[in-house]
């Protein structure tokens, strides 16, 4: 039985990393500087995770609507992205950390997404941490998309439970988050998991992804804790 002293950790915890664009606007370097500097946060953030016993941790890092923005921005993005995977990748595999990635990950190109696929392949029994990365996601695509699935394997009204429809979504046999952060002040979850965070508790805090510690994590799952959850439930 755990001590009943013993801190609250969510099993789950999500985060809209944001930030990044100001945090290099203030210093008036160029945008792409500033995602760079967040995959230096990406890595403390996951050293913090498994620190704190947190099993599942999933990452908003490419939005379906991020393919708006300028073509150069999103050359910068990709390009990043395929730099941590062949540069990060291994020391992930060595500490224990499974990969597992949702979103429209073809919309990347044959090549990366064979990277990412193969990524998955190699970390897939690993145990110490699950890392979802959402790439080209959105919450509504998810749930449309589910519904699409529901709808071509013929499912009666009467089957569609909400344990089935969960389980048409892309993070099916992933937990749904006990705590969605977002960091850079902003309150809004962005189209980012809107049917598996219906019960996740909030946290925004004013820090720019880039500046995002291992401290700052710890205060989140600190404020988690103190938090009581009922689940629409009524107090006693």
């Amino acid at each position: 039985m755990a001590d009943s002293c013993s801190p609250v950790i969510p099993r789950h915890v999500a985060i809209i990393m944001d930030g990044n664009g100001r945090w290099a606007a203030a210093r008036s370097l160029p945008r792409a500087i500033g995602h760079r500097e967040g995959t230096k946060a990406v890595r403390r953030t996951i050293e913090a995770a498994i620190g704190q016993g947190v099993q599942y941790l999933t990452l908003f890092a490419f939005s379906s609507e991020n393919w708006q923005r300028p073509a150069e921005e999103v050359t910068d993005l990709t390009g990043l992205l395929r730099y941590y995977l062949r540069n990060e990748l291994n020391e992930l595999h060595e500490s224990g950390v499974r990969l597992v990635v949702i979103g429209e990950r073809d919309r990347f190109g044959p090549n990366l997404a064979a990277e990412l696929a193969a990524a998955e392949a190699k970390t897939e029994h690993n145990a110490k941490l699950t890392l979802v990365m959402a790439l080209s996601y959105g919450g509504r695509a998810d749930i449309v998309d589910a519904a699409r699935r529901a709808l071509a394997a013929g499912l009666a009204p009467d089957q569609l439970t909400e344990e089935k429809f969960a389980s048409l979504l892309a993070t099916d046999g992933i937990p749904d988050p006990d705590l969605l952060i977002r960091t850079s002040g902003e309150e809004r979850i962005s189209n980012f998991l809107l049917w598996q965070t219906a019960y996740a508790e909030l946290y925004f805090t004013d820090v720019l992804w880039p500046d995002f510690e291992g401290a700052d994590f710890t205060m989140a799952l600190a404020e988690f804790a103190r938090r009581e959850r009922r689940f629409g439930a009524r107090p006693e």
